[in-house]
Parts: C-alpha cells; structure tokens; sequence
C-alpha cells in the first residue's frame, strides 16, 4: 500500500457511499468512473484513501483499471450459505 500524507479521515457515509456507487455500477468502472459518478463530490485523495481501504479489507480488487466488488454481501447468497452448511 503505497504511503501518504493524509489530511484527513473519511467518515463513514462518505466510505458507504463509495461501496454502494461501486455496487450500483452494471459494469466495473475505472476509479476515475466511479469518482466522477459519486453522488457526492470528494477530493481525489480522499476516494483513493477509501478505495485502499476497501481493497485491504477484500471488500474490492483491481482488475487492471477496473474496480471490482468482491465481498459477499447478497442475502440470497448467504441463505445458501446457510442452507448448505446446515447451521
């Protein structure tokens, strides 16, 4: 993860408005497709900075300049889960 000098934090909504722009997406958007589709505006460094940290949490990967959503997170997909595990 490459370091930088950080201003400042993200809140929380502005991180959840991020996954949920990413989700929204029928295609994987490039990072600046998705930056300049957030509802919202932010700094540059403050969307890379959330996009770090969704990667470090194995929320989304980078398939070479495309973003894409990775976490489990569908309900369908975890009463399967739950179905096949028999908990």
């Amino acid at each position: 993860m490459e370091e930088m000098n950080v201003l400042h934090y993200p809140r929380l909504d502005s991180i959840l408005m991020v996954e949920n722009a990413i989700q929204k997406f029928e295609d994987y958007p490039t990072r600046m497709e998705l930056w300049r589709g957030l509802p919202k505006k932010m700094q540059y460094q403050t969307f890379k900075l959330i996009l770090n940290y969704l990667e470090g949490s194995n929320k989304i990967m980078f398939e070479e300049d495309k973003v894409v959503w990775i976490f489990a997170n569908s309900k369908r997909l975890n009463e399967l889960i739950v179905g096949a595990v028999g908990v």
